[in-house]
């Protein structure tokens, strides 16, 4: 079967496309942008990229089934010419997800607000350590798997992210709607992607729909300390088990602690049986994280008794996923770290677990407003709050600005006098060079270097090619 992928370039959309190719079948596609690291990949898979989109070209190629990106929109002369001739057959990528690759396979699908791509990846790595033989699809990039997705065997379990954005310019429904969990891991809810959920009560809803669709033989492993998830669970026709620091959850986190090199928690199972872990990542959201895959993967394995289904002494090596608090340089002067955080909770998070992990040293956010919610004013308080936790910060500018109206753009100027006046030094850049000029002079300035320094990077994108011109202008 030769499928063509319409946006191929997208870390989801090339994992599966990757995928798809190791299973035999014939894939092509095409992207506006590409470039490494995901179009190498594609090419060491053996994957045409077809740069640009082309209508002609397109109906030239004739392929059997066309999977169109997220990203893809009308307007799109691909998209138009499909529209128009009704001459080959599309489909959203998670559409295909759920009838190609999940099928009747046990589904482990881990959904939330934050944390989906590490969860994901926590309870792939347990299942394959536990010698599941699963398959998984990653929205990022895992450092203990061996890939992005993987197909795994037929019958095994496959584990995937399930987000809550629209599944295509068609079809308006979240993605997760079409992954058929037979386990559904729930991080946290809070409001997000303002450009499509008008609200908190919106995003709740379709979040109802996907606990709707739960088998009665399946199960729900949820955060018990979220207000917002308490609102929606337990429900009737699964069994649904709480995770959390609280003493009502049926999986407890104890005794976490936090130093430099990671942190020690426990986790105990209904008050009885009792693990002790160790490892390198840091933040009591990422011990929430690991609470939840190791849950969630042991209910796929024993609904009666998850935890002792499944071996959690292989979290002691795990690394994590690249861009979440990943350690771009660590001297006895400099810390540097980069963050995917784009939401005020996920920032507030980190910037707590690295206070933590180095408490003496200057703690310093630089952040860049650049998804669809964050360059605009709806989280501007929450933003402001969650970044005064940062001895200085450095506002980046808001990506694509001129594209939203000034009445609804993120202020990044107002923000910066709010954090000063609050005694956090601030300020707001015009440009990602004038940001590094600037940060580059201050952490050369020798009147505090007394004090070591921590500089996080906040951003989904590049943060303008900035972060490895810092890293090699302060080594």
């Amino acid at each position: 079967m030769h499928i063509y992928f319409m946006g191929v370039c997208g870390t989801a959309m090339g994992n599966a496309a990757l995928m798809l190719a190791g299973q035999g079948h014939r894939v092509s596609g095409s992207d506006s942008g590409v470039y490494p690291p995901m179009s190498d990949k594609l090419r060491e898979g053996g994957i045409a990229i077809l740069e640009g989109y082309d209508a002609e070209r397109l109906e030239q190629l004739g392929p059997d089934l066309v999977v169109v990106g997220n990203a893809v929109s009308r307007g799109n002369p691909e998209v138009e010419w499909l529209l128009d001739t009704r001459a080959l057959p599309f489909i959203s990528l998670p559409a295909l997800l759920g009838e190609q690759v999940i099928g009747e396979r046990p589904a482990l699908v881990v959904a939330g607000t934050h944390g989906k791509t590490t969860t994901s990846t926590l309870a792939a790595y347990l299942l394959e350590k536990n010698n599941a033989n699963p398959g998984w699809l990653i929205g990022g990039v895992p450092r203990d798997l061996p890939e992005g997705a993987r197909f795994g065997h037929p019958t095994a379990p496959f584990v995937i992210e399930g987000d809550e954005y629209d599944s295509a310019f068609f079809d308006k429904r979240s993605k997760f709607i079409h992954y058929r969990p037979r386990v559904l891991a729930l991080n946290n809810l809070e409001f997000d992607h303002g450009d499509i959920f008008r609200d908190l009560a919106d995003i709740s809803r379709s979040f109802s729909h996907l606990l709707r669709i739960v088998p009665c033989g399946g199960a729900v492993a949820y955060n018990g300390d979220d207000p917002n998830l308490a609102a929606l669970l337990p429900v009737s026709w699964c069994p649904c088990v709480s995770v959390g620091v609280g003493e009502h959850c049926d999986l407890r986190i104890s005794d976490f602690a936090e130093g430099p090199e990671g942190s020690r928690f426990s986790l105990v199972w209904k008050g009885e049986a009792r693990k002790e872990i160790a490892w390198s990542l840091p933040g009591l959201y990422n011990a929430r994280n690991a609470a939840v895959a190791a849950l969630s993967a042991g209910l796929l394995l024993d609904g009666e008794n998850p935890l002792a289904a499944i071996d959690l002494a292989p979290l002691a090596e795990f690394q994590g996923v690249k861009r979440r608090q990943e350690m771009l340089l660590k001297t006895d002067a400099l810390v540097v770290v980069e963050d995917f955080g784009h939401h005020p909770t996920a920032i507030a998070g980190t910037l707590e677990s690295l206070r933590a992990r180095f408490p003496e040293h200057r703690l310093t956010a630089c952040f860049e407003p650049r998804s669809n919610t964050a360059t605009t004013n709806v989280f501007q308080g929450a933003f402001t709050e969650a970044l005064a936790r940062a001895d200085a910060v450095y506002l980046g500018p808001v990506h694509r600005a001129e594209k939203i109206p000034a009445d609804e753009r993120l202020d990044t100027t107002a923000m910066a006098e709010i954090l000063n006046a609050d005694g956090c030094c601030a300020g707001a850049f015009p440009s990602h060079e004038a940001l590094l000029e600037d940060l580059v002079a201050a952490t050369r300035n020798k009147t505090d270097a007394t004090r070591p320094r921590c500089v996080v990077f906040f951003s989904n994108g590049s943060f303008g090619g900035i972060m490895p011109k810092y890293v090699a202008a302060v080594s």
